[in-house]
């Protein structure tokens, strides 16, 4: 048991025998990210803040950033060894290890925007099965960190259509990467920094990436046109805790913590709507022709491109005894 755990356990205790109860000791949690703050892990910084408000400033959250404690692909593992209590974890940086949440990953499931996603992975998260998964690594949900859809910047001829995909070579990975080539594209592996050279000498037509990644890689200074709302998909990076580190706060600092998410959660949104403030000004700027497919074409791509790679995940979960077309029902149920 790590000291923190420890405190965690001495904090409640009534020491009887001595005729007078401690009071609740200070605590400290350690948080395992990687990379640097940015709005990505905003609402961990704002989690921090409000639980240290609630609690006097007895109960910290240590926020360790380029994966000081831990390898980001490692996460789950630190967690279930008690090395921390609380980490951001990606489903698809280990699908072994919790193929549960990968239904959140699937293609062209038609999320719109980012409270949509919330709503989306909170409901996948009250699953059973998706809790019994997280578990295996003494792991439990806390909240999601959901990634805007990872929409395509490309240079030459639009395309309006799932036709116009055909014979295109894109930068597209994961599942999106899976989509695409069931329409005829051709993913190609670029790494994110080579990707602006990619479109701009041909190597590639288009690239995906949420919006802040296209800024951060300069996709934009190649392109010349953006899919508004093709929407092919997103990845799954929740916040977990340690479940025996959760189970042995005391009632206060786990009120605490529970009641700070839905808030951390707000200032979240609001982080990302300044990246949306600052990209839709650019693409005007840039005259970057923005695509918006008409209904009937996202239909079809659901069609061609998302389904095909839904029923293969479907028969993937059901031959592990997971209940993969329950998941899925209920993710589309959430989507209608």
């Amino acid at each position: 048991m790590t000291l923190s755990r420890k405190l965690a356990v001495l904090g409640t205790t009534t020491i009887l025998g001595l005729g007078f109860a401690t009071e609740t000791m200070a605590l400290e949690w350690n948080v395992s990210v990687w990379g640097k703050r940015r709005a990505f892990t905003e609402h961990i910084e704002k989690l921090a803040e409000l639980v240290s408000e609630k609690t006097n400033g007895e109960f910290t959250l240590n926020i360790a950033y380029g994966e000081a404690l831990s390898k980001s692909r490692e996460n789950l593992d630190g967690i279930s060894i008690g090395a921390f209590e609380m980490a951001q974890i990606c489903a698809g940086y280990h699908e072994d290890k919790n193929p549960t949440l990968t239904v959140i990953e699937l293609p062209f499931l038609g999320v719109p925007d980012l409270p949509t996603q919330i709503e989306l992975e909170n409901t996948i998260y009250q699953h059973p099965a998706v809790a019994k998964d997280l578990m295996r690594w003494d792991a439990r949900l806390l909240m999601s960190s959901p990634m805007p859809q990872y929409n395509f910047v490309g240079k030459g001829d639009a395309p309006t259509k799932v036709a116009d995909f055909e014979g295109m070579r894109v930068r597209a990975l994961g599942g999106i990467g899976q989509a695409m080539t069931t329409i005829g594209a051709v993913p190609t592996t670029v790494t994110a920094s080579e990707t602006f050279q990619a479109i701009d000498s041909g190597t590639v037509r288009a690239a995906s990436f949420a919006p802040h990644a296209h800024l951060s890689f300069r996709t934009i200074d190649a392109g010349n046109w953006w899919t508004n709302n093709l929407n092919p998909g997103t990845v799954s990076c929740p916040v977990v805790v340690s479940s025996t580190a959760y189970d042995a706060l005391p009632d206060n600092f786990r009120e605490a913590l529970d009641s700070s998410v839905a808030g951390a959660m707000e200032h979240y949104l609001a982080e990302y709507d300044k990246v949306y403030q600052k990209w839709y000004p650019t693409l005007e700027e840039m005259k970057i022709e923005q695509i918006e497919f008409p209904k009937e074409e996202l239909q079809a791509f659901k069609e061609k491109a998302g389904k095909p790679i839904w029923d293969a995940w479907v028969q993937k979960m059901n031959a592990q005894g997971l209940p993969g077309q329950e998941l899925l029902d209920l993710a589309l149920s959430k989507l209608d």
